[in-house]
């Protein structure tokens, strides 16, 4: 039982924090209908956060945005933060270059949690917010590149814990059958893509393994509008930097575990991965 009762205060401005975030603009109406707060209220909670700046608003904005200081709100989550420090420069450069947003998962359970994203960064995101989201083994990219590259006997405990699921997205009917097919297909081509089905059908992600002394750590992973990426510039541009961008983290993890006094990876240095097909802005 709490030593003390909750402070309302707190638990209101984290609630409007939170719907804020889920949108790229939101109004004051909005944000009235959503959590159901007095409008002077809510003025004075988004003040109180645009003062701390983890909200942004003015002339030139179209109602209130969160601001980039959030990402430190997840600074200290989750069991995998070595390997997202490591990835994010590699993420955030594959965005720069591809336009299209990235993102880096690492495993819980039995699916993959998106721990960073670079979506604020992306005009072209599918969608407006992934961070935290639970993904499932087989129906997402980047759960399947994780499933089909974690040593098998983990893989088998993986599958026992997704049986034991209710059919649905994350255990088909057909289990067994369909995640060998995925598997072999995954470790064929070297890497995973969303199944079609899932939604949203108008947007694709395609994953690599990140890799650590041999062992999946963690994936990363790009997400565009299938329209928008014919089957050549997949081929050409979208997976060379993908695996260029694996290359760079698996390299920057490795310096960051040697400890302090090492060099990273410099971005001009990371650059040189990407193939010259990469780098011509899209």
């Amino acid at each position: 039982m709490p030593s003390y009762k909750a402070v309302q205060s707190v638990l209101r401005a984290l609630n409007v924090l939170e719907e804020v975030n889920r949108r790229r603009s939101v109004s004051i109406a909005e944000l009235h209908r959503a959590t159901g707060l007095p409008k002077p209220t809510l003025v004075r909670l988004l003040e109180t956060l645009v003062a701390a700046g983890y909200v942004a608003s003015g002339a030139r904005l179209d109602g209130y945005q969160v601001t980039s200081l959030v990402t430190n709100l997840s600074a200290g989550f989750h069991g995998g933060p070595l390997v997202v420090e490591a990835a994010r420069p590699s993420a955030i450069r594959l965005t720069q270059q591809l336009k299209w947003p990235a993102a880096v998962a690492v495993p819980e359970q039995d699916a993959v949690v998106i721990c960073f994203s670079t979506i604020p960064d992306s005009h072209m995101a599918p969608i407006h917010s992934t961070v935290g989201l639970r993904l499932s083994l087989l129906g997402r990219g980047l759960g399947r590149a994780y499933l089909a590259f974690c040593p098998a006997q983990e893989r088998q405990a993986l599958l026992r814990m997704v049986a034991a699921r209710p059919p649905g997205e994350d255990h088909p009917p057909d289990l067994m059958a369909t995640a060998r097919s995925i598997i072999a297909t995954v470790r064929r081509e070297g890497f995973a893509e969303r199944d079609p089905q899932v939604e949203p059908r108008n947007s694709n992600t395609v994953a690599m393994p990140i890799r650590e002394r041999g062992r999946v750590v963690a994936t990363i992973g790009i997400g565009f509008y299938r329209s928008a990426v014919p089957e050549a510039t997949l081929r050409d541009e979208i997976l060379p930097a993908l695996r260029a961008a694996v290359r760079a983290t698996e390299r920057q993890l490795a310096i960051l575990r040697a400890g302090p006094g090492a060099d990273c990876v410099s971005p001009d240095e990371m650059a040189q991965f990407i193939p010259p097909r990469s780098r011509t802005s899209r």
